[in-house]
């Protein structure tokens, strides 16, 4: 069973929520607020052209938000408006699409987020590294754990042959 991972959030989604949330509150894994004194030193897209370790060539384009926090700036405020204007921008002039994001922010290295929506914040996600190949690099398939007694609780039965066992 192949289990769908969740996609960061894409830019035209992005774009709507700047339209109609004025507060830019970004909310890390560990729960902590990124600083309200944040810059936003790029807006771009990351091309990344690759074999996997099956051999199948891939492209993958995402648009890269890279955050930035400078301590002798505490006064800065960057406003969904001006993020907006930014965003708008670089669309203008390097033809970003409605792709999905990817936000780079330094932590005790530069680590890199996915982006969602919620409750008015806006929240990098953990992303992690997978093999694309699974079925060629010998992995196996995940399989569907169930608990017996469920299967009892159901009404059906288990017979030779019906599959359940």
């Amino acid at each position: 069973m192949n289990v769908a991972k969740k996609l960061s959030m894409k830019l035209e989604e992005l774009k709507s929520h700047l339209q109609s949330n004025q507060e830019l509150n970004l909310i890390l894994p560990n729960g902590q607020f990124v600083p309200k004194h944040f810059h936003i030193t790029e807006v771009g897209m990351n091309t990344r052209h690759f074999i996997d370790c099956g051999g199948t060539e891939r492209i993958e384009k995402k648009v890269n938000l890279q955050l930035w926090v400078e301590d002798r700036d505490p006064d800065h405020r960057l406003s969904s408006e001006k993020l907006l204007s930014i965003i708008n921008l670089s669309q203008e002039k390097i033809g970003l699409g409605n792709l999905e994001i990817e936000v780079e922010y330094q932590g005790q290295t530069i680590g890199k987020y996915g982006l969602e929506f919620e409750s008015g914040n806006y929240l990098l996600t953990s992303t992690q590294t997978d093999c694309l190949a699974k079925d060629l690099c010998g992995v196996p398939e995940e399989k569907v754990k169930v608990n017996m007694a469920d299967l009892s609780n159901t009404g059906s039965t288990c017979t030779p042959g019906g599959g359940c066992c």
